[in-house]
Formats: C-alpha cells, sequence, structure tokens
C-alpha cells in the first residue's frame, strides 16, 4: 500500500511557515514516513529555496516536494509591516482558485489537507473535492480560543478597544477560562478596530471557516495551557497539541535545517562565545513589525543605559525610513564597547546559547515558545495581532517575564532589563526553569506532545486505510 500524502499549507509569512515545515519535517521523516506536499506562495518559495541547501534537504526528506501558488501581490509589494493585511485579502481571492487546481493536478490524491488557519480557503476546498482537513492555528492555545470570542466581544460592548478612554485596563469577564486575567489591553491588536472594518471581520470569518475542519493541531504543549485547551475541545472533536516543534526537530534531525526566509548571520555566536554566562540580553522584533525611528534610538538607549551587554537583530527593513546617518556616535561608540548588531540571528542557536540571560521581544509566539523552552526569560513589547494576548500570558500565567506593552521610552527599557538581568530575576527564574523542563519533557516518550503527534499520525493513517478500503469495494 502506498504511503499516506498530506498537503500542508502555511500562511505565507515567517512565523508560520517556520512551524509547518518542522512538522512536514516530522510527517515526513520521523513520526510517519508520510508523502509530504509543502504549498508556499510563489513569493516565498522563491525565498525559501534560494537559502537553503536543496541537495541536502532532499536527501533527508526524499519524499517532500515544494509546490507554490500565487499570492495576488506583485514581486515588488511590501510583505511585511502594515502591508501584511494585504496578505490576508488577496490569499483569500488569489491563492483560492489556485490551490484548488494544483490539489486536483497532483498525482497522487491527498489523503488530507493540513492547513494554517489564517488561509481558511483551504477548508472550503477541501470540503468541495471530499478531502478531510485539519486547521493548524499556529498562535497559542489562549489566544486561538480568544478569536471564537470576537462577536461575544463586540456583542458584549468590550470592543473596539479605544486607547486614552481609561478603560485600557478594564478585566475581560465574558471568555471563560480567562476571567479576571485578560485586560482591554491584552486583546489582539484588531480589537482595537471598529466592528465593521474589514480586517476584524476577516478574522471572525476565519474563526467560523475554521470551525469546520475535523481536527485542531497547535504548536504548545499540554501543561502550558490545560484549561484552555479543554475549552478548545468544545469546538473540535480533537485538539493535537504537538510543540514545541522545534524540539522534536532537534531531536530527530540535529543537523541543521533552517526555514528562515531571512539571510542568517551567524558570527554573533563566536562573539556570544566571549562572553559570561547569562550575561546577555537578546532582542529581536521579529520578521514581520516594523519600528519608527524614534522607537529604534528609544529602545537602543534604553539598552546603553541599562550597562549589559546585548545582542540585536535589526532586520534591513526593520525601521520605517531608516536614517543611520542620524545614530547618535554616542550610541554607535557604546555599542561597540558591549554590544552586537547583526541583520537575522539564528535564533534557537542564540537563546540555548550559555552567555543569553534574557529576550527583549516582540511576543510572536515561535519566539515565545522558544524562550520558554530554552529557560531564558522574557521582556515583551507586542504588537500586532496575537502578540498582547503572548505578552499577558507570559507576565501573568506563566510568570517567566515582564510586559511593557502600550509603551515605548528608553526609561523603561532601562529599568526593565535590569529588573530582568539583575533586580527581579530571581522572582522569575523559579518559573521560568519549572516551564522549560515541562516543555521538554513534553515531547519524551510517554510525553503529551509524544503521545500526540503518534495519535495525528496514527489518525492520518486510519484515514488513508479507509481511503483505499473504499476504492476496494467500488
Amino acid at each position: 500500500m502506498d504511503a499516506p500524502h498530506v498537503v500542508l499549507l502555511p500562511f505565507p509569512a515567517q512565523g508560520h511557515i517556520k512551524p509547518v515545515l518542522m512538522l512536514a519535517q516530522l510527517l515526513c521523516h520521523g513520526a510517519g514516513g508520510f508523502n509530504i506536499t509543502f504549498v508556499n506562495t510563489e513569493h516565498n518559495h522563491r525565498r525559501l529555496l534560494n537559502l537553503i541547501d536543496q541537495t541536502a534537504f532532499s536527501r533527508r526528506f526524499p519524499t517532500l516536494q515544494f509546490m507554490s501558488i500565487p499570492d495576488g501581490l506583485s514581486p515588488e509589494h511590501p510583505r511585511t509591516g502594515p502591508s501584511l493585511v494585504d496578505l490576508f485579502f488577496s490569499t483569500s481571492s488569489v491563492s483560492k482558485p489556485e490551490f484548488r487546481n494544483l490539489i486536483v493536478s497532483l498525482s497522487q490524491e491527498p489523503t488530507c489537507i493540513i492547513a494554517d488557519g489564517i488561509m481558511s480557503f483551504a477548508i472550503d476546498v477541501a470540503d468541495e473535492l471530499g478531502i478531510p482537513v485539519i486547521t493548524f492555528r499556529t498562535y497559542s492555545a489562549t489566544c486561538t480560543w480568544i478569536y471564537f470570542h470576537l462577536q461575544k466581544l463586540i456583542r458584549d460592548g468590550e470592543i473596539p478597544v479605544v486607547e486614552g478612554n481609561g478603560d485600557m485596563d478594564k478585566h475581560i469577564s465574558c471568555i471563560s477560562g480567562l476571567e479576571n486575567i485578560l485586560r482591554r489591553r491584552d486583546l489582539p491588536n484588531i480589537c482595537r478596530l471598529e466592528p465593521d472594518n474589514p480586517i476584524l471581520q476577516f478574522y471572525i470569518t476565519q474563526a467560523s471557516k475554521m470551525a469546520r475542519a475535523s481536527a485542531l493541531i497547535l504548536n504548545t504543549f499540554q501543561e502550558l495551557e490545560t484549561p484552555i485547551i479543554s475549552h478548545l475541545q468544545s469546538i473540535f472533536p480533537t485538539v493535537y497539541t504537538i510543540g514545541p516543534l522545534h524540539l522534536h526537530t532537534l531531536i530527530d534531525s540535529p543537523s541543521k535545517n533552517s526555514s528562515s526566509l531571512i539571510q542568517i548571520d551567524e558570527s554573533c555566536i563566536k562573539w556570544l562565545d566571549s562572553r559570561h554566562p547569562k550575561s546577555v540580553l537578546y532582542v529581536s522584533f521579529g520578521s514581520v513589525i516594523v519600528l519608527s525611528h524614534d522607537q529604534l534610538l528609544e529602545f537602543w538607549y534604553g539598552l546603553v543605559n541599562s550597562g549589559k551587554p546585548f545582542l540585536w537583530a535589526i532586520r534591513p527593513d526593520l525601521v520605517v525610513d531608516n536614517e543611520p546617518n542620524k545614530i547618535p556616535d554616542e550610541l554607535k561608540m557604546a555599542t561597540k564597547e558591549r554590544g552586537c548588531i547583526v541583520s537575522w540571528a539564528p535564533q534557537e542557536d542564540v537563546l540555548s546559547h550559555q552567555a543569553i540571560g534574557g529576550f527583549l521581544t516582540h511576543s510572536g509566539w515561535n519566539s515565545t515558545l522558544e524562550s520558554i523552552t530554552f529557560g531564558v526569560p522574557m521582556i515583551c513589547w507586542p504588537m500586532i495581532v496575537d502578540q498582547q494576548v503572548n505578552s499577558r500570558c507570559v507576565s501573568e500565567i506563566w510568570k517567566v517575564g515582564f510586559d511593557m506593552k502600550d509603551t515605548c521610552d528608553r526609561s523603561t527599557v532601562e529599568k526593565l532589563v535590569r529588573d530582568l538581568m539583575e533586580d527581579k530575576r530571581e522572582e522569575i527564574m523559579e518559573s521560568t526553569v519549572k516551564n522549560a523542563r515541562l516543555a521538554h519533557d513534553s515531547i519524551l516518550e510517554g510525553g503529551s506532545s509524544h503521545g500526540n503527534i503518534k495519535k495525528l499520525v496514527q489518525d492520518i493513517i486510519s484515514i488513508h486505510s479507509s481511503k483505499n478500503e473504499s476504492k476496494g469495494n467500488e
């Protein structure tokens, strides 16, 4: 009997492609031995193939094929910052028929489709073609649960959240499991939009379509979000918590198979090697958000004034209207003394390095989960989508860091860096170490995520067997 064939479709952004590709590698090589078709957009397909060693990758994962569909945007159209929302609408309209055409053209019929929760048009295509579909939400369980309450938040008058009206710290009471934890300012940034805003309506539509999938995959682990995972099981008959995915791939494939769409500068590792243990603050704001020049300077002054060594990943497109000539000489001089700046860092290698003592992060879910896994406490500066939720969980539920949302000034940055690296470090390290241990235990034999990966594989095999039996009876 031929192997099951799984089609995976991520949303076309670094933070979504990475976990979906890690799952593809697991299903292809370690856990399942499946045939895999990984569908990128044409824009990201070219970027990814240019940055990986295709020969080595094909040798390691011989049954994983890359295919692509258009995203509906011109090659020169920006795909970060405010322009990211253009991808939401273009993929929904342009990519849907292209994805359907790709599916029907495949030489082996898909056993099932695993689609990113934001690419819910794949559920329409799967339903039309009679193919089982599983949705993969690349956010935390907590944020996923909140998205299913957007309409309720509107009905209850909790949103839109209006900055400066004095009610930003009011607690949200209408989301089961998060009462007296979430404040209005901790809701996803789309909740600051008017109810009829197309972006907010887009997310409401995605949540509604997601609920039609046969199961939900989450890159988290049971022990981190147990109460919320239980609530999600009221929507989905099966919830597979299979994270942290990067730990599975580290164990299964110690050789590097980067899914980065940005050229990595590994020179920072040598710089870290020269630093004392737990002495360096790592700073990265992810692959999508952008800063103003003023925000850049506030962070930079805060880092320098803290007196702590820092490694900062500054993407070429991180700063809007970047003006490198306007960086004060005093900042440049101080950075030479105790800082290291690269365009993009090998984040997992950095976070696992003995010199790293903290992480100033945008609170994207991949970064948050990696930091938890490697036992690195965080300072959270969230901007978009799920990041506000993650930062609140970091500070108030998991207690593995500090939340500095809705503020950006050098004195706050300086204080929180000192708190994290020195003054208040002891009070958060106990829970930081505990959660790191739970993360590692979850992917070992007998652990919750290890068991869920095995269950996912077995369920896909069962679907494949049922399809073959049906064909045999025709």
